[in-house]
């Protein structure tokens, strides 16, 4: 309900002069609000978008591996997966200097 003095309430779905009837002249100049950020040189709402995008998965681990990693606090995911990511770069590499002995 509306709480400001000297005015009517609301009635919802019935335009007022704080929101004027949606009519097709203004529909059609609408535009996304990305756009209406980007013209006026404004920062997105929200996390930017990764140019590398994580997949999400179900994954089962030792209560022990979870404790250590969340008793760092704030991004203990983030590290679990940085932790995976250079054990799988070592395992490539030790892959290649396999594959290059004769």
């Amino acid at each position: 309900m509306d709480t400001k003095p000297n005015r009517k309430p609301r009635r919802y779905g019935v335009p007022d002069e704080d929101t004027p009837e949606l009519t097709a002249e203004r529909l059609a100049r609408a535009i996304p609000f990305s756009q209406f950020l980007e013209e006026r040189g404004l920062k997105p709402i929200g996390r930017p978008k990764s140019e590398v995008t994580k997949q999400p998965v179900s994954l089962r681990l030792d209560p022990e591996i979870i404790a250590h990693f969340k008793a760092g606090g704030e991004g203990w995911q983030t590290r679990i997966n940085a932790v995976l990511s250079k054990h799988v770069k070592a395992a490539d590499a030790a892959a290649r200097k396999k594959r290059a002995q004769p």
